[in-house]
């Protein structure tokens, strides 16, 4: 069995920080000690890295990626190949995906059909939710059976009708399922049927720019829509995860809920903490680039969010990673922006933002790594194997450089897209080692991965209850 020690480095949970050497037998973390020890400097290993000056961190941990999801009558352009490469790129090393269960189909046919896109093509560690299109007795009594192999979180939109839609009824008899198999309940927040006027409405006034993208989907009807969730959750007796929170007033509705000692759980996404609806507004088409559901928010809403995360009333980061071509897919929706395809690239850019964001004091260390390792591994049933340095933890490590600059761009990222979200952005901090399960799939600028090291992860339920 290989061993491998990392010397020298800060070692970042989210629990501590210490100087301290890690050994890593085989493709497990088997002991920390403190740099300089005794014991540290007793280790043998066959490879040893220097991480002086560096951070030790676990791999990021991202539940929320689209990979090859088809949508709006084309397929995101991500392959589960190229995107967990490029999550390995940007220091992520286990995403969680989303099968699909089409109206009509069973669950276990869009999950059979996922792990045929995913299995042996991995760079990384990888999951899935199941997204539940089609509430039936059938789907309802599948969800045990799901539960108990380990895809033990479901997804459902109050948006989107005619696709992924679900009336409060669904979402209940869902919830109430949940609430007795353990399944965790993720729902998109958006009031769909009121969104779907706005639209109508907006188009047939001739506003059909990319911005009017952010402008009907109101952020009254995200607010909307999360208190609904709330409370059928509550009726349920049901915990709930809420994706993608953009919204200050959803955050608000959020946080009344925690206050009431409701087991109800928020995410955010990079875009939304970086950018606003000036981006949508980008003159010749460019705001295409930008529209993903929920929409991005004017810039006064970033304040909110940050202060969430820092207070816990949102617990986790994630991508909604969900990559388009602006050539091609993109402007599929010149002259009529409900065609655009929604979703932005970000799974490569997601641990150096938010590492942007603790230079900028947003965030403290540890809670960026609370927030992009440890609670997205407690959340979905991932904990203690993924999101900690710790002995039996999987050896998902990276050695990430602190004092590196970079400037996020199209030219020089690793995600299947002709566009960066961040094009030009400049910002502190890099990944320089990545060892995903204890193989170095990253050094120094070099890619030594390959395409099938990634394993399937069947997932606990959730263990996270803050």
């Amino acid at each position: 069995m290989t061993r491998t020690v990392i010397r020298g480095g800060l070692v970042v949970t989210a629990a501590e920080e210490t100087e301290a050497d890690v050994l890593v037998e085989g493709e497990k973390v088997v002991a920390l000690a403190a740099t300089g020890s005794s014991a540290a400097e007793a280790w043998t290993a066959d490879t040893v890295i220097d991480a002086t000056g560096h951070y030790v961190i676990p791999g990021g941990v991202d539940v929320h990626t689209h990979m090859q999801m088809p949508f709006g009558g084309t397929t995101a352009a991500d392959t589960f190949e190229t995107g967990t490469r490029a999550a390995a790129w940007g220091g992520t090393t286990t995403i969680v995906d989303f099968a699909i269960q089409s109206v009509g189909s069973s669950l276990r046919e869009g999950l059979d059909a996922w792990h045929a896109k995913a299995e042996g093509v991995c760079a990384v560690d990888y999951g899935f939710h199941m997204i539940l299109s089609d509430v039936t007795e059938s789907s309802l009594k599948e969800m045990d059976a799901l539960v108990g192999e380990g895809v033990t979180s479901f997804k459902m939109f109050m948006a989107y009708p005619g696709v992924f839609y679900s009336d409060d009824g669904r979402i209940l008899r869902a919830m109430q399922r949940g609430a007795a198999n353990g399944g965790l309940i993720m729902m998109h927040a958006e009031n769909g049927i009121a969104i779907d006027v706005l639209v109508e409405q907006a188009l047939a006034a001739g506003r059909t720019d990319p911005r009017y993208h952010g402008e009907v989907r109101r952020e009254l009807l995200e607010a909307e829509a999360t208190h609904r969730a709330v409370k059928l959750a509550q009726v349920a007796g049901a915990p709930l995860y809420v994706v993608h929170v953009s919204a200050a007033s959803a955050v608000a509705e959020l946080a009344a809920a925690r206050r009431q000692g409701l087991p109800v759980f928020g995410e955010t996404c990079p875009q939304y903490l970086f950018l606003s609806t000036d981006n949508l507004a980008e003159p010749d088409f460019e705001g295409a680039k930008y529209v993903c559901s929920t929409p991005l928010r004017p810039r006064e809403h970033q304040a909110e969010l940050w202060k969430g995360l820092r207070t816990g009333d949102l617990q986790v980061v994630s991508t909604d990673h969900c990559p388009f071509c602006f050539s091609g897919q993109k402007e599929m929706g010149r002259g009529d922006f409900s065609r655009i395809p929604n979703g932005l690239p970000g799974v490569e850019n997601r641990m150096d933002l938010l590492h942007q964001a603790v230079v900028d004091g947003h965030l403290t260390r540890r809670r960026w790594i609370d927030i992009a390792c440890a609670t997205p591994a407690r959340m979905f049933g991932l904990y203690p194997r993924k999101g900690t340095i710790a002995p039996g933890a999987d050896a998902d490590l990276v050695v990430y450089d602190p004092a590196a600059v970079q400037t996020l761009s199209a030219a020089t990222h690793h995600m299947n897209v002709d566009y960066s979200a961040y094009e030009g952005r400049q910002v502190t901090g890099r990944s320089r080692t990545v060892l995903s399960r204890g193989t170095v799939v990253l050094d120094d600028g070099r890619w030594l991965g390959r395409a099938g090291h990634g394993r399937y992860q069947p997932r606990a339920t959730c263990q996270y209850l803050g």
